[in-house]
């Protein structure tokens, strides 16, 4: 007897193949049968005539860290077809920590990390991990470990080279979390402390990542005016260590630097064809989502959140940011130019929750402010804690990355409060409605490969990604037709809708488009 008999639908399987119609058997978790069933006994069967079959999504890229902690349960993932999630990326994992320097890690994460409980009552990556197991989980969890992290347990927020024995205690922090179960490292080489580390730093931590064959997702150095040299640095690390790359949510920002994804993308597909195992993650939006001290320049983050504000209190260097976000700093991922300030949103914040949804221009409208001036005087009332939403790429360039064939379908979704990045509720089911519904850039197998195997193959997931027998059942069942993203900047906290069963590990998390309440999530391990 079967645990579940899912029947009479067209079974999408993850390999970019062509659907074709059975049922599938399913016992322990496992996917045991795939062929016509009828008349098999099974505890129960859930009827898929018209719909589609595939494997649950794979989310490569995501910061739900804290929301895995959040009570009640956060349902937008599952809701999505998701039941693999990818968190620690950009360089800010909750784990390692260092008892001198972890008040630094929970206040520079803590716009990240905000939306849930976390209770920071670890000290290593498996400790972590651990108590995620004991919570339990909705979807699975894989885990990268944060450079950023790292190098604060190690360093703090100092802007300078390790020294020798720095440099072999960070290596030794990124071998034990890969020897407890992260899957890779990652980096966030435009965010303190990433971005006070040099290119040398990362083949060294690399070559660690790449003997234990994992893998390095990188948020690259600059993704606007010098995106092309990110990706040439990106390439010359990933070769130089010898280690799998990804890199994170792709794009070129920046009207001015619009259509260069043709470029970078070109440098991938050379670099994969001499042999390096490359790939990106895009998500399906034109707007991106950070913390608001990104928007300040490198000078400022350097010894963490306290002295940026400190600093921020100066009249002298309110005034040097000025200049300089009119004309920039060599190096600099420069997000305010001086006159985009109608691209920056604010999306969460902690007190001023009406300028929730507010530019920046808006902002300074209200204040009857210069809209520096207003930014500046903001982060000081929020104590630096807000998050923002960019409004700076194109849509040519996410389809052409989109559809690109070393790309992945990658949400970058940060759970907060207020007006948070419609990712967050929409990415997978965006996909299905826009980008394969109405616009016919994918196929609808050609979809399914980039939210299913290709990241499960990306990140070593040998059981997970595709409709194989004897591969974990986790199974996405939709209707193709009807399947929706709702959320929408203005009004984001939407559910998306048309997943009319969801399985993780062989449960049944959506039934009839409903979470059910199951903790069948695992957490997967290297």
């Amino acid at each position: 007897m079967y645990d579940i008999i899912i029947e009479n639908g067209q079974i999408v399987d993850g390999s970019g193949e062509a659907a074709f119609q059975a049922d599938l058997g399913i016992k322990d978790g496992k996917i045991s049968s795939i062929g016509h069933l009828t008349g098999q006994e099974a505890q129960e069967r859930i009827d898929a005539a018209g719909l589609v079959v595939t494997p649950g999504f794979v989310d490569i890229h995501c910061h739900s860290d804290a929301v895995l902690f959040k009570t009640p349960r956060e349902q937008s993932k599952i809701l999505q077809g998701v039941t693999t999630e990818t968190i620690g990326n950009c360089g800010l994992s909750a784990a390692p920590v260092a008892l001198p320097t972890l008040d630094l890690l929970q206040k520079y994460t803590s716009s990240i990390f905000a939306d849930g409980e976390m209770p920071w009552s670890w000290k290593t990556t498996g400790e972590f991990l651990e108590c995620i197991e004991k919570r339990q989980t909705i979807s699975n969890v894989a885990a990268l470990v944060g450079h950023g992290t790292v190098r604060i347990a190690v360093m703090g927020f100092d802007d300078r080279t390790p020294d020798a024995a720095e440099m072999a205690q960070m290596k030794q922090l990124v071998s034990e979390s890969l020897s407890e179960g992260a899957f890779g490292l990652s980096s966030g080489l435009i965010y303190p402390p990433g971005l006070f580390s040099q290119t040398p730093e990362m083949v060294e931590l690399c070559r660690i990542v790449a003997a234990a064959d994992g893998l390095y997702a990188t948020h690259m150095r600059n993704e606007g005016d010098r995106v092309i040299d990110s990706v040439q640095e990106t390439i010359h690390v990933a070769l130089e260590a010898g280690v799998s790359v990804e890199i994170s949510h792709h794009k070129a920002a920046g009207p001015q630097n619009w259509g260069k994804v043709n470029q970078t993308l070109q440098l991938m597909t050379d670099a994969s064809a001499q042999g390096l195992n490359i790939h990106c993650d895009v998500y399906p939006y034109t707007a991106s989502s950070t913390v608001l001290g990104t928007v300040l320049p490198p000078w400022m983050q350097a010894g963490g959140s306290d002295l940026l504000l400190q600093r921020l209190r100066d009249p002298a260097n309110r005034a040097r940011i000025k200049k300089e976000f009119e004309a920039g700093i060599p190096g600099w991922d420069r997000f305010v130019t001086g006159a985009n300030w109608d691209c920056i949103m604010i999306a969460s914040c902690g007190i001023n929750h009406d300028c929730e949804g507010k530019t920046l221009a808006a902002l300074a409208a209200d204040r009857k402010q210069e809209p520096a001036e207003a930014l500046f005087d903001f982060m000081l009332e929020e104590q630096g804690n807000a998050l923002m939403l960019a409004f700076l790429m194109c849509e040519e360039d996410v389809s052409t990355i989109l559809r690109h064939p070393l790309s992945m379908v990658g949400s970058d979704a940060i759970p907060s409060v207020g007006k948070p990045h419609p990712r967050f509720f929409g990415t997978f089911p965006r996909v299905l409605r826009k980008y394969v519904r109405e616009e016919k850039l994918l196929t609808l197998p050609e979809a399914v490969l980039k939210m299913s195997s290709l990241p499960a193959k990306k990140l070593g997931l040998r059981d997970r990604g595709m409709i194989r027998i004897g591969m974990a059942a986790d199974i996405a069942v939709f209707d193709a037709a009807v399947v929706a993203d709702r959320s929408q900047y203005s009004d984001p906290c939407q559910y998306s809708t048309g997943m009319d069963a969801v399985l993780v590990n062989g449960r049944v998390a959506v039934r009839k488009g409903q979470f059910t309440g199951v903790l069948a999530g695992q957490v997967l391990r290297k």
